[in-house]
């Protein structure tokens, strides 16, 4: 069975109180919680000017799949914070989300910090290793970058 899933995203300003609070939740409940790493979710970027959220939405409002896209000061982009709901993997919603930030990212330079176990999940998008894993809250990492 398809899980049925809208597309949003929005500039950081534009975010209600409550798509904040669930994007944060979402988040918090992934990184947090289930992948039991306590560390500063909240890290002052979510509300930069230029900061984009991407989430994916059920019929029914529930936050299923969310993305921060942060536009840095040399133009360059960062991906992050990229978590789908327990229940609603396996649905290609991580994927749909990638598409959406690549497709606005266009042909500038980005990186992302990705989990090595997910790493195939984002040479599909044109993001190749770079440099050395690394731990990050005791989960092996790896810097990924696309350059257009």
């Amino acid at each position: 069975m398809t899980l049925h899933a809208t597309l949003r995203r929005e500039w950081a300003a534009d975010l209600t109180p409550q798509q904040l609070y669930d994007l944060l939740r979402l988040r918090v409940d992934i990184f947090v919680v289930e992948q039991k790493c306590p560390y500063p979710e909240l890290d002052g970027r979510d509300l930069e000017p230029s900061t984009r959220h991407f989430w994916l939405a059920g019929d029914d409002g529930r936050m299923l799949a969310t993305l921060r896209l942060l536009e840095e000061r040399d133009g360059s982009f960062r991906v992050g914070r990229v978590c789908t709901a327990a229940d609603a993997r396996g649905n290609g919603l991580s994927g749909r989300l990638m598409e959406a930030a690549v497709a606005e990212i266009g042909s500038a330079p980005s990186v992302l910090d990705a989990q090595v176990a997910v790493k195939s999940f984002y040479d599909r998008f044109g993001y190749v290793t770079e440099g050395e894993e690394f731990l990050e809250d005791g989960i092996p990492h790896i810097v990924m970058r696309r350059n257009g």
